[in-house]
């Protein structure tokens, strides 16, 4: 079958023999199970999306997973179902997934605290990173905070929350205007140097405060917003792609239609009705074809959510298509 042929029900039907596949191997772990070896996360689902290598020397799959769902209604505390919300990260590594993003903000700490529950001991390959620098005084409410201090502080609770001795990626999760960036990145330096980090990647930043942040420490990833109607972040993107860091697109799926690509967001969702397959789907898809540097990392609490975003790394949009779409 040619790729643009792909439909939402064979992308499942083509999920679920892959997975069968890797059970028969043994090699997936289930509850009580043992841990799945680096090839095997490798050859799941997920695999289809392509490799993507951060900092020279840590490659994985190119559609990750934002664990930031797995939480309470708001972002706050436990998830109403806990044991579902262990189901999903389980899930995630059984289909291929081999990058796990997440924050001490998210719960605050729950879904770092979950993730250890669900998965340690970690399968071998399996990359868990994590954010530092917004602090959740109480639910609904945000809060920047950039201090050295805070971020050690952040960075040492992540560490033993995740039940980790070094955090493969730890990003600055946004800049604290009360204090400048080379004062928080250099103790995230600090703590790099002291082998309790082994990549640096920074979050909501536009393109020059990423060329500072690069004069402090290297910088190997960009988290910010992203999707076919948001495309403010396409300066970043493009020094993301000229110098091989990895650009990982948050809030994958835009509902809102004042915003500047609104027309193109309509498109897609023609695209996706006339290939029979979800927008959010479709809205993977989309951002797997714009850019070999990205990383997208669509999140969910369900593991059937879960399943249709993965089969999404099969979907394939040609470059005409792309065009058309706009």
């Amino acid at each position: 079958m040619h790729a643009n042929e792909i439909t939402r029900r064979t992308l499942l039907a083509q999920t679920g023999a892959l997975l069968s596949g890797l059970v028969i191997a043994g090699n997936v772990r289930t509850a009580g199970a043992t841990s799945p070896t680096k090839s095997a996360i490798a050859a799941g689902p997920a695999g289809a999306a392509g490799r993507i290598t951060l900092g020279g020397d840590m490659t994985v799959n190119r559609l990750g997973f934002g664990a930031m769902r797995v939480t309470g209604t708001g972002i706050w505390g436990d998830p109403p179902d806990v044991e579902e919300a262990k189901r999903v990260l389980r899930r995630v590594v059984e289909l291929g997934v081999d990058f796990i993003d997440t924050a001490d903000a998210y719960g605050p700490d729950t879904s770092e605290r979950l993730i250890a529950e669900a998965l340690y001991p970690y399968p071998k390959g399996l990359v868990i990173a994590t954010k530092g620098g917004l602090v959740r005084p109480a639910p609904e409410k945000w809060e920047r905070d950039g201090r050295p201090a805070h971020l050690r502080a952040a960075c040492e609770a992540s560490l033993k929350r995740l039940r980790l001795e070094r955090i493969d990626l730890y990003q600055f999760h946004a800049i604290d205007p009360n204090v400048p960036l080379e004062e928080s990145l250099g103790e995230i330096a600090k703590l790099q140097k002291e082998g309790k980090i082994r990549h640096v990647g920074v979050s909501n930043f536009d393109a020059g405060e990423l060329e500072r942040a690069r004069k402090v420490v290297k910088v190997v990833s960009v988290q910010n917003r992203y999707n076919v109607a948001d495309r403010s972040s396409d300066p970043v993107l493009a020094v993301c792609e000229r110098d091989g860091l990895a650009f990982i697109p948050w809030s994958p799926l835009s509902q809102n239609p004042r915003e500047s690509n609104a027309a193109s967001r309509v498109a897609l969702e023609k695209w996706a009705q006339g290939r029979g397959v979800s927008m959010p789907q479709a809205a993977i898809a989309w951002l797997l074809a714009r850019s070999p540097a990205m990383l997208p990392i669509p999140g969910t609490s369900k593991v059937k959510h879960l399943e249709e975003n993965v089969a999404a790394a099969a979907l394939r949009i040609s470059p005409e298509e792309m065009k058309a779409i706009g």
